[in-house]
């Protein structure tokens, strides 16, 4: 398959060891004193190892190689682990474990005499549905992406939109990224979800600050990207937390 992954340019490299430190997948090793990239599908293609490399000797191409194996390298850091006598966690990294949250609608009467008290009393409730949250964490085929509708927002708009939860995140999977921090392309995740799950509409929440229009245009190519021809529209957040749609 044609996907992105890194370039390493040996005459650049200065065998710091930084890059191979830094991939987490282990896809990158030291062979005599420069990086390589020794499993090609050990490479999520995210380039974590970019901001590590002091003399800019790793780059994104887009080539022949194989699919990232995701299985393969959760067994390698495995192996890995019982080789230096470390305790394996149960099911990987506890805080990146998915799981669906099941959030209960109240009926219309259930919610008259709650909207009484609420003159009195205000007890927000999260509408969450699933985590984790992040771009970056997210698995691709997560059940719960399955007749889902999606929201994309950016990170800042839950604090600077009060009503965040109950007007956009309410009955929806939700995406959270910022591409300023992050410094990646989601185009390419975002579109192995849309395209390998089947969701209904995708609703993106960015802000009017201009580095959130590389979240924006992410996810739009992602849509077109997939194939596929799902509703889609943008809503966007001021600084003083107006939705400027």
């Amino acid at each position: 398959m044609k996907r992105r992954i890194i370039k390493i340019d040996e005459e650049k490299c200065n065998g710091c060891g930084a890059c191979a430190a830094a991939c987490h997948e282990g896809a990158i090793e030291m062979v005599d004193g420069k990086a390589r990239l020794t499993r090609e599908d050990y490479c999520d293609g995210l380039g974590d190892c970019l901001p590590k490399c002091p003399a800019d000797a790793i780059t994104f191409e887009e080539r022949e190689a194989p699919a990232y194996d995701e299985a393969a390298v959760t067994a390698a850091k495995q192996a890995k682990m019982r080789a230096s006598g470390m305790t394996i966690p149960h099911a990987g990294c506890p805080g990146s474990q998915m799981k669906t949250l099941n959030r209960k609608t109240e009926s219309k009467d259930a919610q008259a005499p709650a909207a009484a008290a609420a003159q009195m009393t205000f007890a927000p409730v999260s509408q969450l549905a699933q985590w984790p949250c992040q771009i970056k964490l997210v698995p691709v085929n997560a059940p719960y992406f399955s007749g889902a509708k999606l929201l994309i927002a950016a990170d800042c708009t839950a604090y600077a939109y009060a009503n965040m939860h109950q007007e956009f995140m309410r009955g929806k999977v939700t995406l959270i990224g910022c591409p300023k921090l992050d410094a990646i392309d989601y185009s390419e995740k975002l579109t192995e979800i849309i395209k390998n799950n089947d969701i209904k509409e995708v609703t993106i929440v960015r802000m009017e600050v201009p580095c959130c229009g590389g979240l924006e245009f992410a996810a739009k190519k992602a849509l077109q990207a997939s194939g596929k021809f799902i509703p889609w529209r943008v809503v966007t957040i001021s600084l003083d937390g107006r939705v400027l749609e």
